[in-house]
């Protein structure tokens, strides 16, 4: 990264926890994404903000001071419609202070908040982030965190005093926790260098704002290359597993897969990706965890990400191979209706582009809320032996044939995938538009995202809709 001299409207780096802030232009333009990773083009402003002690190995509280410096930073890029990306390490609201500081990262909050949909917000975690402060972890965009890391609003002190429990940091909010548990980081990086890195890439495929399309990247791959490799993947067992991020990389550009999240509900894949130079959003069921089921984590992962990609205007591809929602009490109890619906909702209120390839298998509400035609996408395409129905065969043998002999219900379940279990029923009702060539999925997708790259929908006039919770 250069420091160059202040120029106005450049990327501004706001220093909070000194006596005054510094402010200089520091230009990413130059940033190497990596090898495997495309370059952009053309300068990318974004507002950039970092807290530092002011001696080092001092303690970096949330004071009012630094609260207001932060907000200053946020406003200003809110006002110049650029990304923000904050860097951040504190130890909670300055107890010394009181109110003040508490009511200062009130203010970073309010902020951030505001910047939601309109903006990209990243913060990167590079040490702890304690007590109130934490909880901008879950107001912005991405959560980026280094090694050694931590975040948690009620620290071991507190959880020992009133619940008698002892537990060490990382246990209570460290790294590992937040990329398999939580879902708070989308990426873990090895420190603040490798993190600004990752970040730089990340920016290259979001617009600076809500107003603009994202930046096409230069074309270093035909769109109309064939990937029959995609298709290969797929076992010749209905039951066989395999990596369906595999199946995303064959169809994007070679080398622009970014995977979000990965460790979190790995039952499904939320990546972000190019093709034919277009920056998507990918969601996909993995048949590797849970044999690629909903359940209550990727339904909320899924919609996070749908509902992300929707505001920066950036399509979303949609690969579904799942034989629906995991079934169990817990589940149930805790709120599968509610947490399926985000996903449900979601789609439904999505205006960018969409398109879904059913890879095998579609069942039932599964099949609804992975962008089927009825949530209103623009495209479906199915592979030949994808299998769309109410349930397979076998659930639908133990409903509709429960009191039949063994060789009744062996013949009812061959009927039943003969007759139902086949893209092209589906077809023929208009739920499929067209059953493809897995090797021609890359070329069919790219030839849409070009003929949907002037859609526009007009929303209703209201202040927001009621995201289920």
């Amino acid at each position: 990264m250069t420091v160059l001299p202040p120029e106005p409207l450049g990327l501004h780096r706001f220093v909070p926890g000194r006596a005054q802030s510094e402010i200089h232009t520091v230009d990413l333009t130059d940033l190497d994404p990596g090898a495997d990773r495309a370059v952009i083009d053309g300068e990318r402003t974004v507002v950039w903000i970092e807290t530092e002690p002011t001696e080092p190995g001092d303690d970096i509280s949330m004071s009012s001071a630094t609260a207001l410096q932060i907000e200053a930073g946020v406003e200003a890029a809110l006002a110049q419609r650029i990304p923000l990306v904050l860097t951040m390490s504190t130890s909670g609201t300055d107890i010394l202070e009181g109110m003040p500081a508490l009511a200062g990262w009130g203010r970073v909050a309010r902020s951030l908040t505001r910047c939601s949909g309109t903006i990209p917000t990243i913060i990167v975690v590079d040490g702890p982030v304690v007590s109130g402060p934490a909880l901008l972890c879950g107001v912005v965009d991405i959560v980026v965190m280094t090694d050694g890391s931590s975040a948690f609003v009620n620290g071991p002190v507190m959880v020992e005093q009133f619940t008698g429990v002892a537990i060490d940091v990382d246990e209570l909010g460290g790294v590992a926790n937040h990329q398999r548990y939580t879902g708070v980081a989308s990426a873990v990086l090895p420190d603040r260098a490798a993190a600004h890195d990752w970040v730089s890439d990340l920016l290259a495929y979001l617009p600076t704002s809500v107003d603009v399309e994202p930046p096409r990247w230069p074309l270093d791959d035909p769109p109309g290359r064939r990937c029959p490799e995609a298709g290969e993947r797929i076992p010749a067992s209905s039951t066989g597993s395999y990596d369906v991020r595999d199946v995303a990389a064959d169809i994007a550009d070679d080398g622009s897969l970014l995977e979000l999240r990965d460790r979190w509900a790995s039952n499904v894949v939320t990546a972000l990706a190019t093709i034919d130079g277009r920056p998507v959003g990918i969601v996909a069921n993995q048949p590797m965890s849970l044999a690629g089921t909903l359940d209550i984590p990727a339904s909320q992962k899924a919609a996070r990400f749908v509902s992300w990609c929707d505001a920066f205007n950036l399509p979303i591809i949609t690969l579904v191979d799942t034989p629906g929602f995991y079934p169990g009490k817990d589940l149930e109890w805790r709120g599968m209706i509610r947490h399926g619906a985000q996903l449900v909702f979601a789609y439904g209120r999505a205006t960018v582009p969409r398109i879904c390839v059913i890879l095998r298998k579609s069942y039932g509400g599964a099949y609804i809320v992975m962008d089927s035609k009825t949530m209103g996408n623009d495209l479906v395409l199915a592979w030949p032996w994808a299998e769309i129905a109410v349930m397979g065969a076998g659930q639908a043998a133990a409903i509709l044939a429960r009191r039949a002999t063994d060789e009744e219900r062996a013949e009812f379940e061959r009927d039943y995938t003969e007759r139902l279990l086949n893209p092209y029923v589906a077809a023929e009702r208009g739920f499929i538009d067209a059953v493809i060539d897995p090797a021609d999925t890359r070329t069919e997708i790219a030839a849409a995202l070009d003929l949907l790259a002037d859609k526009r929908e007009s929303l209703a006039r209201r202040k927001h809709g009621n995201m289920p919770q």
